[in-house]
């Protein structure tokens, strides 16, 4: 027994390097572990449709959502590490890392970091119904009114409910969460008056802002966005130092062959550095992020210690 574990360890030794020379040579499916619809499927399918064009080979998006992306993560963590299943992630997953205790994965042993998408601000917006003309007004009356209003997110965990949850703390309000299966569903109901407010991305909910189908009470760059330069940053707005991002990346099972993890890298990295790409993402309010493996790996140590700290100061629990 232990000859044939030497012999299949030697075999795939050689094995794995030959496959990743002629990578990708069947069909690569990007998983995403979020509903249809919001940031992350749509730069999947955008990141995927020039994968495909780059390798002339099929590059193809799966959703597949639930319990907070643990469903779709887990799923990628189980398949087979040779590059043709790959994880579109968010800081969802490095949220994730120090919320939810009980995780069948471990984000930076299970997974290897491919490169980073791309980053944007999110935009707090509330039902043009509501009273409040700016973020004075709306913190003044959440201060006295403690729970009275509600705010969406596209589930617990995620950066628009964490968005939710550092504003609580830094604006020192009680704005109740109310979570949903994905960002369509919360969008809709913040919309339509159900739900009361909602950080989301500005490259998804800047077109009802400008609509006026919702109210912008501010951005949370610690610039003004390019795409809603009328609107400001919550920084300038009364909460001083707030600032978060919704940022995008994709990784791969862990042991999938470093050739291949740089041959999907440089890919990416090509797509970034395409001038109309960078146009295109501008207009959407969206910046490329681009860095090495290593760099991303860095990062995501850094980003997931970040949001252990303001879990614990928080005291912010799973839902």
């Amino acid at each position: 027994m232990k000859h044939l574990k030497l012999a299949i360890f030697l075999l795939l030794s050689v094995a794995l390097p030959c496959l990743a020379q002629n990578y990708p040579n069947k069909p690569v499916k990007i998983i995403v572990p979020f509903a249809a619809g919001g940031p992350a499927d749509n730069y999947a399918r955008f990141i995927a449709q020039r994968l495909q064009d780059e390798f002339k080979t099929p590059f193809v998006v799966d959703d597949k959502p639930g319990a907070g992306s643990i469903i779709g993560t887990d799923f990628v963590a189980k398949s087979a590490p040779d590059g043709y299943t790959l994880l579109m992630m968010s800081n969802t997953q490095t949220v994730n890392e120090s919320l939810v205790e009980n995780k069948p994965f471990n984000l930076m042993k299970d997974f290897v970091a491919i490169a980073p998408i791309n980053y944007s601000d999110l935009v707090l917006v509330i039902h043009p119904s509501l009273p409040y003309k700016n973020l004075a007004e709306l913190i003044q009356y959440a201060k006295a009114n403690p729970n009275a209003l509600t705010f969406a997110s596209s589930g617990t965990g995620t950066p628009y409910h964490f968005a939710g949850e550092l504003f609580n703390s830094m604006a020192g309000v009680k704005i109740l969460h109310i979570p949903y299966k994905g960002s369509s569903g919360a969008r809709t109901d913040v919309i339509g008056g159900q739900v009361n407010m909602m950080f989301d991305a500005v490259t998804t909910m800047s077109e009802y802002v400008k609509s006026n189908q919702v109210r912008a009470m501010g951005t949370t760059g610690l610039s003004r966005s390019a795409i809603l330069p009328g609107v400001p940053t919550i920084a300038e707005s009364g909460v001083p130092k707030f600032e978060t991002s919704i940022w995008l990346g994709l990784m791969a099972p862990a042991g999938t062959p470093k050739e291949v993890i740089e041959t999907l890298n440089k890919a990416i990295v090509k797509i970034q550095r395409n001038p109309e790409v960078v146009e295109l993402w501008a207009k959407q309010g969206a910046t490329p992020l681009v860095m090495t493996p290593a760099a991303f790996t860095t990062y995501l140590n850094n980003d997931i210690h970040k949001w252990a700290t303001i879990v614990k100061t928080a005291g912010i629990k799973a839902q």
